[in-house]
This record gives C-alpha cells, structure tokens and sequence, in this order.
C-alpha cells in the first residue's frame, strides 16, 4: 500500500493540509487549479462568500469533468469504429493480396502458353517457308 503524502495547498488565499496517497507534486497541480477556478469565480463577484465561491467552483469542475468524460466516451467510441474499420481493411487487403496472387499466377501461366503457342507459330512458318523454298 502507498504511504499517504500531507500537503499544504493554498486556495482562495487560505491555508488547507490536503493528505492524500498521491504524489506530492500532483496534490500541489490539483490545489493549484482549484485556487484558480475558486480565484476566477471570485473574480466574476467579488461579493461571493467563500463557501458560496467554493460551491460554484465545485460546479464548474464538474461541468468540466462531465463534459470530459462525454469526450472521451465519444473518443472511444470513434476509436472503436476506427479499429473495426482498420479491421476490415486489413482482411480486404489480405483477400486482394491473395486475389491478386492467383491473378498473377494465371498471368505467368498465359504468358508461357503465349511463348509455347509463338515458337510453335515461327516452327509452321519457317516449315512453310522451307516448303514454299523446295517448291519449283
């Protein structure tokens, strides 16, 4: 189990220990952005309590937090349909690799066929010549 960490954090210009199995740099980051959201609250009404300030800055966070959450649900799934996507491209490109072996493969076949049915072409035409030379 992680030791626990005690931190002075100072929000809204007061003094809290915030103890906590974080670390300490990441207690100061979070007490850090609290003290500015509670500070920028502050500044939009100077005549907020702090109890009230503390209370719209809980709201801001959440509606922050929420509206992250949403993101990153609807990150994942796009992520998601990416992958499946990327999925099928790969099976597609897998089928017309093999599709395109086969077609290869009948390519060099055809072409051989064609080289065979050529010497055989010249052989009737040269015994044609050498008929039609021996001929009076």
């Amino acid at each position: 189990m992680m030791g626990k960490n005690k931190v002075e954090v100072k929000i809204a210009g007061k003094d809290y220990t915030i103890v906590g199995t974080e670390s300490e740099e990441y207690i100061q980051r979070v007490g850090l952005y609290i003290d500015r959201k509670m500070n920028e609250v502050m500044r939009t009404n100077n005549k907020l309590s702090t109890s009230m300030a503390a209370v719209l800055t809980a709201m801001n966070v959440a509606d922050d937090y929420f509206k992250c959450h949403e993101s990153e649900s609807t990150l994942k799934k796009e992520l998601k349909k990416l992958h499946d996507e990327l999925s099928e491209l790969k099976d597609e490109r897998k089928r017309v690799t093999e599709e395109n072996s086969v077609i290869s493969n009948k390519n060099s076949n055809l072409q051989l066929e064609l080289a065979k049915r050529e010497a055989e072409l010249r052989e009737v035409r040269n015994s044609l010549e050498k008929a039609s030379r021996t001929r009076p």
